[in-house]
């Protein structure tokens, strides 16, 4: 059985209010993906880190 961080992957799955899908969320997800040939997946991950990192700092500087 592999150790926690190789060969496993943790999963999430999304939910996109009515109000947010009608920005055409997925659509435009999927032309930057391709423009920058990368997968959606990726540019989740890193959106959600970028987000994290950013509301970290913010939570030290209190």
């Amino acid at each position: 059985m592999p150790k926690r961080g190789q060969g496993t992957t943790d999963k999430i799955s999304i939910y996109i209010p009515q109000k947010k899908a009608q920005q055409n969320v997925i659509e435009r997800l999927r032309k930057l993906a391709e423009k920058k040939d990368r997968s959606i997946n990726y540019l989740v991950v890193e959106a959600i880190l970028q987000y994290l990192e950013r509301e970290e700092k913010k939570e030290k500087g209190s």
